[in-house]
């Protein structure tokens, strides 16, 4: 039996409608529930009163009074404006940074052929599986000798350690799949290297580029050990840091505005992947083409 002929028999399994239902609709919406289901709660949270919160009696899967006291008390009694601006700042410059070091890298390994290549991209990807909470030790002596604790610099130094091994490995798997008779042409018409990767390699690998962008950028925006460690004044802290260690007191979790926080935290990468989703699972199916 040819292959296609048992691909159509397989299609055949789902044009039953129960057999959908079971084989498709109800798992899908399982995991829907349970990937938007946290995004509904904190969002419900984030709107409900404080005595609603409290209150046995209220029903917790729903708003009865719905108010803005907690977004109130966030943007305007607390520094969260200030600490999405850090965070947007250490969030697009480690993001920038970590990919121009990347793509040469990438572009070196894949291209030039040296002696080593493929030993050196493994042992950058195994960099990246190195646990953070490891490293924060030895990078915390290093940030503390040249200076820079608390301050933004010591997060965008510090967060390319782990971005940039993998940023790197991806671009590596998206370049192998551009082909190097590209390359050859452009060295037989007198094109150098710098030329070769500005005009031909980046253009065709935006996918990927856009792909480790959001890659690196998600990550840097979520990222609390080196944030909780390398900073400590109130005005530098970023998003993640700010929300948990400004607005739980003792025992005391001010659950609106940590949901509310959490709720405005969330939305700037939820927006980024939604413009960009097509190029990132372009970029991702590119990365692990062989």
């Amino acid at each position: 039996m040819s292959a296609r002929a048992e691909d159509s028999r397989g299609l055949e399994y789902l044009e039953s409608l129960p057999r959908r239902w079971v084989t498709l609709y109800l798992p899908l919406l399982c995991f829907l529930f349970v990937l938007l289901f946290p995004f509904y709660w904190m969002a419900m949270t984030s709107f409900k009163p404080d005595a609603e919160l409290m209150s046995r009696e209220a029903n917790p899967f729903w708003i009865h009074h719905p108010t803005f006291a907690h977004f109130e008390k966030l943007l305007f009694h607390t520094s969260y404006p200030e600490w999405m601006w850090n965070t947007i700042v250490v969030s697009v410059v480690s993001t920038f940074a970590s990919l121009a070091a990347s793509v040469f890298a990438a572009y070196a390994i894949e291209r030039l052929r040296f002696r080593g290549a493929k030993g050196t991209g493994m042992a950058i990807f195994l960099a990246y599986l190195v646990p953070p909470s490891i490293l924060f030790i030895p990078l915390a002596a290093v940030v503390f000798q040249i200076g820079i604790f608390d301050t933004r610099w010591a997060l965008i130094l510090t967060y390319p350690t782990f971005l940039i091994p993998f940023c790197t490995w991806l671009l590596m798997g998206y370049f192998r799949t551009i082909p190097y008779e590209l390359e050859e042409c452009a060295l037989i018409d007198g094109a150098t290297r710098w030329q070769i990767l500005t005009k031909i390699i980046l253009p065709l690998a935006v996918p990927g580029l856009i792909s480790a962008g959001i890659f690196a950028f998600t990550l840097s925006w979520n990222e609390f050990i080196y944030a909780l460690t390398f900073v400590s004044s109130s005005e530098v802290k970023t998003v993640p840091v700010g929300v948990v260690t400004e607005l739980v007191e003792g025992d005391v979790y001010h659950w609106g505005a940590l949901m509310a926080g959490a709720l405005l935290g969330s939305l700037p990468v939820a927006i980024l992947y939604s413009f960009f989703v097509e190029y990132y699972v372009s970029g991702m199916t590119g990365a692990v083409k062989e």
